[in-house]
């Protein structure tokens, strides 16, 4: 089996959609397989890029230029299943950099199992949210997505805490928040032959995504006390700093917590 880091920046550096994640659900069982065996696979370094090898479609455009549709409409809910889509193939490849980027770093081997973890999970919510857009008579492609989410990887490359407090413990926590509106819309569209794919997947999703925070911010506290940095100063410092932006209300407190982020961290940075 190859080194782990160099797995990861095989997935980065592969283009296509359905292609990545096959390819970053084959390389998490092989790690898996291993780990399960009692092994301690070779963690090994990488030269990620920059920017990971992306389809040529959608087309990526600024948030502020996305066409915005009104969720009750068909077209509404195949732009929902587009977005969830974008974000989670864009989380395949986030959860692969942080492996690759920061090899060199001392961390834990669980570490490393939590993010193949993550990585291959994210896989799965991609293939889930492209079946349903087949289902809906549309594919991963067909309409324009934005191009900010990479920004947070660009900006905290340099800075494992930054990338934790940012990825993870910010952008994925906001994912906990928005899901649950995001179900009722689909459970409302009774008449939508798609939509309880659309909901079967969705609360897939809405049950791993807390995992995916969770390992954020116990990797983020597990830094704080090698630093000897007081966690929630550390985490206000960083969002302020690498985050664009206020965090926005309402939030999800109970799944939050659950997580592992207290709402002393998060309400004094809303806007």
């Amino acid at each position: 089996m190859r080194p782990l880091a160099e797995m990861a920046d095989a997935v980065l550096r592969t283009a296509d959609a359905r292609e990545k994640t096959t390819l970053s659900r084959r390389f998490a069982a092989e790690w898996q397989a291993a780990r399960a065996a009692g092994a301690a696979p070779d963690i090994g370094t990488a030269s990620p890029p920059d920017q990971p090898a992306r389809p040529t479609e959608p087309a990526l455009l600024d948030p502020r230029d996305v066409p915005r549709r009104k969720p009750g409409t068909p077209e509404g809910r195949i732009a929902i299943v587009h977005a969830v889509a974008h974000i989670e193939l864009n989380a395949v490849d986030l959860h692969w950099d942080i492996i690759a980027r920061f090899s060199e770093t001392p961390m834990p081997i669980g570490f490393f199992d939590d993010w193949v973890k993550a990585a291959d999970e994210e896989s799965k919510h991609f293939n889930l949210m492209a079946d349903c857009l087949e289902e809906m008579d549309s594919d991963y492609g067909a309409l324009p997505a934005h191009a900010g989410m990479w920004r947070a990887a660009e900006d905290t490359a340099d800075d494992l805490m930054g990338r934790l407090a940012v990825v993870p413990m910010v952008l994925e926590a906001r994912g906990l928040d928005v899901t649950p509106s995001m179900i009722k819309t689909f459970e409302k569209a009774k008449s939508d032959p798609a939509a309880a794919s659309a909901v079967a997947a969705l609360n897939v999703i809405y049950a791993e995504e807390v995992h995916h925070v969770a390992y954020g911010s116990k990797w983020f506290h597990f830094l704080c006390g090698r630093h000897d940095l007081d966690p929630k100063e550390a985490f206000h410092g960083l969002v302020q700093r690498y985050f664009h932006g206020a965090l926005k209300p309402p939030f999800n407190e109970e799944k939050r917590a659950e997580a592992g982020i207290p709402p002393d961290f998060y309400w004094p940075l809303a806007g």
